[in-house]
């Protein structure tokens, strides 16, 4: 019982030392699991798209989105912004998961 009891103690008084590692490696594994989620061209291009820039959508599901307008994009959680959807009430906001879009048309842009 002595044993059990030092145990006890000793998980006691490191308990505040694990709870930081434990913190210290959420917020690690956090920060990796963002580096790698918004990953490829399209995303890279998103994040580098200026507000206001009109564009097609080619989606992974096949559809096509012609002439919405780029308003912003979350690199947090991979979502793009649009508006200027056909058919839609004025003020309608399409959002996107930048991993579904397999291109992008930027119109009047040249490289």
């Amino acid at each position: 019982m002595g044993r059990e009891y030092r145990y006890k103690e000793k998980n006691y008084d490191n308990s505040h030392e694990c709870e930081e590692c434990m913190e210290h490696e959420k917020k690690e594994y956090g920060k990796k699991e963002h580096e790698n989620k918004c990953k490829g061209c399209i995303c890279d291009q998103l994040r580098k798209l200026q507000p206001g820039t009109e564009v097609d959508l080619f989606l992974s599901n096949g559809a096509r989105i012609e002439d919405v307008v780029f308003v912003a994009f979350n690199d947090k959680n991979c979502c793009a912004f649009f508006t200027g959807l056909e058919n839609e009430p004025p003020g309608s906001t399409l959002i996107v998961d930048c991993k579904r879009i397999d291109a992008i048309n930027i119109e009047g842009r040249e490289c």
